[in-house]
């Protein structure tokens, strides 16, 4: 029997466990993959502190995954062993439900989650199904590729949601992980953007990243500068905090849009009358193209700032996330 190394939870608020389990045998409709590179994400909350009803341990997270494919389940076709793959949140979907049907995998019935409904890459090796594989272009760092995987499918999807056009003003609410991504990918997208953060720590930073403005939340109305410069057409939210996006609403121009990318656990306060003849709107987002994503990354050179951890220290790596110590994203990997 052959065994592999792994990180496993096995109970709602667990720890990280390193643990020897069997390599996994695909499926038919799956492929067995061999992990070099798992991003930590804070999705990984969801499974941690047991957030959703129904989950069952134990259980292996992660879903920022770079691996290559090592073994084909019978009626896979379009993928042969050696192909370098990604796989991210979305662990799959059913295809026969209406929403399927529809061509809206993100909304199945059935939807499973990479990590969560099925174990994911925090392990040498790991089962994927076919049909939400994307393939690795030889040029991508298999490093720098696992964050662009869930982090930046999210934000670059969350900005190309928004609606906003060339030369539009866009906002990003907030300066980590996921900011410092989008970031980039608004500059290179050809949007004016404005970084907006507590303090003036990473104004530096936001600016050498393509931010033609930063706005210090701390000491500036936030709102009312970007009132200034005619309004946001967008402002993508990206710092859990409810009361600060829920202040911004009134820095979005006429039609303009925010757009939630971060979870929060707590109510936003929004004045109706900020809607009121104006056109002004606020949603979420959670999907996003990995392979659109990965191919725009490659061509305008956008890249995350990561830090590496070995497997074993996945709890390290994962404190550090949830605390805001590591710049910019957390990377697990595999290799001794």
């Amino acid at each position: 029997m052959a065994l592999m190394r792994a990180i496993q939870i096995s109970k709602p608020h667990g720890e990280f466990e390193l643990v020897n389990r069997e390599i996994p045998e695909p499926l038919v409709n799956e492929v067995l993959v061999k992990v070099d590179a798992c991003g930590v994400c804070h999705g990984e909350a969801v499974l941690k502190e047991g957030f959703f009803p129904g989950l069952k341990y134990p259980r292996i997270p992660g879903h920022e995954v770079i691996g290559s494919i090592i073994k084909l389940g019978s009626e896979v076709e379009g993928w042969k062993t050696g192909d370098r793959v990604g796989v991210g949140w979305h662990g799959g979907h059913c295809f026969k439900c209406k929403e399927c049907m529809r061509g809206n995998f993100w909304g199945c019935e059935k939807s499973m989650t990479t990590g969560i409904d099925r174990d994911g890459g925090y392990a040498e090796y790991m089962t994927a199904r076919a049909e939400v594989l994307v393939n690795i272009p030889a040029e991508l760092d298999k490093i720098e590729s696992a964050p662009l995987v869930c982090a930046g499918r999210t934000t670059f999807g969350a900005l190309k949601y928004s609606g906003a056009q060339g030369g539009d003003l866009v906002a990003i609410h907030g300066i980590g992980g996921l900011g410092h991504l989008a970031i980039q990918f608004s500059a290179k997208m050809g949007f004016k953007t404005v970084a907006i953060s507590r303090g003036t720590e990473k104004k530096d930073l936001a600016l050498k990243l393509g931010a033609n403005l930063y706005i210090d939340s701390t000491i500036q109305d936030a709102a009312k500068e970007l009132k200034k410069l005619g309004g946001a057409r967008a402002i993508i939210c990206l710092a859990p905090n409810a009361k600060e996006m829920s202040a911004l609403v009134d820095g979005l121009g006429q039609n303009g849009k925010m757009v939630i990318v971060t979870s929060v656990n707590e109510p936003m306060e929004i004045s109706p009358n900020l809607f009121l003849g104006r056109g002004r709107s606020v949603t979420g987002f959670a999907g996003g193209d990995i392979a659109e994503t990965l191919n725009f990354s490659m061509l305008a050179k956008v890249a995350p700032m990561v830090e590496v951890f070995p497997l074993e220290q996945a709890a390290i790596a994962y404190e550090k996330m949830m605390t805001s110590k590591v710049q910019f994203r957390a990377v697990l990997k595999m290799s001794k």
